[in-house]
């Protein structure tokens, strides 16, 4: 039995899910004619409150959409050090919109209002890019599953609309944050010029992200998506497997949280471990023991056929997830309890 928690876009689509993805009524997207799609584009406008949603392949196309439609080349955006758009999606930043990252260093991958403000640049000061854009991140992936204080998030908010800088949410794993702390998407739709969300981690579908806003951002956003190769056709499957998600799968993300908790109780008694940062949702990161060899304790969960990931810096991760069951759960709980 393989224990598979490098990351949670791991799973693969239940029975339930690809019974809808194959009876699913589909049609010439691009077109605007996949009923499918459109429903669930209008399902997720709803959910946060926002006139207009728009399906895509991936969150960082999402995002770098979102990005593009709030600079222009040669400004800057804010964002945290640990950000998903500064760390992980190629360099896009750069490449697709001519901009620049001010980063910030924030507590795991989260800033407050007054370094946002701190960070922006005088805009009559031309030697120095124009700051056009706030970008968040919720939860934190570098960070470990954070969720941040909705209360910074107002207070950003106000230094965004004083400086008149847009506001984005990379929101991949936002519904594990809307779980975790009962919060509503249509608070986060209030704050938000566009959010992007994700259906293929916590909620387990094979594909799929979205992006919400104004209508006119996202009538901009349509011409960006096919710019980036975003144009699809049929994908009312995808789209199907994202509403299944959302119908069954949001509920119980609080298992994941819970499971990711009890692994951090059980890694804190290790001697091999130094640190476990604190654990919010479904991510676990932590730290062994300096004199305490990484690969000894990567090969040893191998050998029990336990993957994690490698994070760099000497942080380790793990991810819980709806295909990590029960069984693998004190499966693993009892590898790590051993000598």
């Amino acid at each position: 039995m393989q224990i598979d928690l490098r990351s949670d876009t791991v799973t693969r689509p239940s029975k339930g899910m690809l019974d809808a993805m194959m009876t699913a009524k589909v049609g010439d997207d691009v077109y605007a004619e996949d009923p499918t799609v459109n429903a669930l584009e209008a399902r997720v406008a709803t959910l946060f409150g926002k006139p207009k949603a728009l399906f895509f392949p991936s969150g960082t196309m999402a995002n770098q959409t979102a990005i593009k439609l709030h600079t222009q080349p040669g400004e800057q955006l804010i964002c945290d050090k640990y950000a998903h758009v500064y760390n992980y999606e190629g360099g896009g930043v750069s490449f697709n919109s001519g901009v620049s990252c001010q980063l910030v260093d924030g507590h795991r991958g989260m800033m407050t209002a007054a370094q946002v403000e701190a960070a922006i640049n005088p805009p009559d000061f031309y030697h120095s890019p124009l700051t056009s854009l706030v970008t968040l991140e919720n939860t934190t992936n570098k960070g470990g599953g954070a969720c941040w204080d909705f209360n910074e998030i107002s207070k950003i908010r106000t230094v965004c609309d004083t400086h008149h800088l847009g506001l984005h949410l990379d929101g991949a794993r936002l519904w594990n944050a809307l779980n975790a702390k009962s919060e509503t998407a249509l608070q986060y739709g209030d704050i938000f010029d566009t959010i992007s969300v994700c259906f293929s981690k916590g909620l387990g579908a094979p594909v799929g992200s979205m992006l919400v806003g104004d209508e006119a951002l996202m009538n901009k956003a349509l011409r960006i998506r096919k710019m980036l190769g975003g144009g699809m056709r049929q994908i009312g499957s995808l789209a199907a497997a994202a509403s299944y998600a959302l119908d069954h799968h949001y509920d119980r993300l609080k298992d994941d949280h819970k499971k990711a908790k009890e692994i951090a109780v059980v890694l804190q008694t290790l001697e091999a471990v130094s640190i476990v940062e604190p654990v919010e949702t479904n991510i676990v990161i932590f730290k062994l023991n300096s004199n305490f060899p990484e690969g000894l304790f990567l090969d040893n969960l191998k050998a029990h056929n336990v993957l994690v990931s490698d994070m760099g810096s000497g942080k380790l991760r793990m991810v819980t997830h709806l295909d990590y069951t029960d069984a693998m759960h004190a499966n693993l709980l009892e590898i790590l309890s051993k000598p």
